[in-house]
């Protein structure tokens, strides 16, 4: 999938999830001053929980960060309704990799939709699952562990300002058109992946 040439009326986006636990401080942190560091309490409050959805096309350096409470097959059928009807609106189809979850499938579609419209949808959409135990394959997981390094190692303490994080996280990486240097190669994975391919034996 990803030594596929750009195309633009069928583009390739991945997708992966990521929960997160939202954190509110106890008491006021001390700013930074010159000769030492911000200061803050140990002691925290737990705000419940987040999670991220994470879409990225990676040949085109362009990515989308949504914020839902919870990850079932209704956020992703939305998740993805959104990212047809908005995002791809004038693509033919878009081709989807994400990993093995039981909420990633057509039929979460016709769960959250009406069957027309659930239809509708599917017929714009092709799913490129990763194999099990091989999610890492997906350049999705590359896109959240960079937004956790730079956006999401700290403390946030609600959803409202969580929203804000992410959104000004990939506005700047879009600005930018960053993209991902992606180099693990088919003949890479004929070898990693062996036990994936078919064995042939003598008779």
């Amino acid at each position: 999938m990803y030594h596929k040439p750009y195309d633009s009326d069928i583009p390739l986006v991945c997708m992966d999830e990521q929960p997160l636990q939202l954190i509110r401080e106890t008491r006021i942190s001390l700013p930074a001053v010159q000769g030492s560091v911000e200061c803050y309490d140990y002691e925290y409050e737990r705000n419940g929980t987040a999670n991220l959805f994470m879409f990225i096309e990676p040949l085109a350096g362009k990515r989308e960060v949504h914020v839902r409470e919870q990850k079932r097959k209704k956020d992703w059928a939305e998740e993805v309704k959104h990212l047809l009807d908005n995002e791809y609106s004038e693509a033919r189809y878009v081709r989807l990799v994400c990993d093995n979850l039981n909420t990633h499938t057509i039929g979460a579609l016709y769960e959250a939709f009406e069957p027309e419209e659930a239809r509708r949808l599917a017929r714009r959409l092709r799913i490129h699952h990763t194999p099990k135990h091989g999610s890492w394959l997906n350049i999705a997981e590359i896109e959240l562990s960079a937004i956790t390094r730079q956006c999401l190692n700290r403390r946030i303490a609600d959803k409202e300002i969580l929203n804000l994080e992410v959104k000004a996280w990939a506005d700047e990486r879009n600005k930018k058109q960053k993209g991902v240097d992606w180099q693990f190669t088919t003949e890479d994975a004929r070898v990693k992946l062996s036990q994936l391919y078919p064995q042939l034996r003598a008779s």
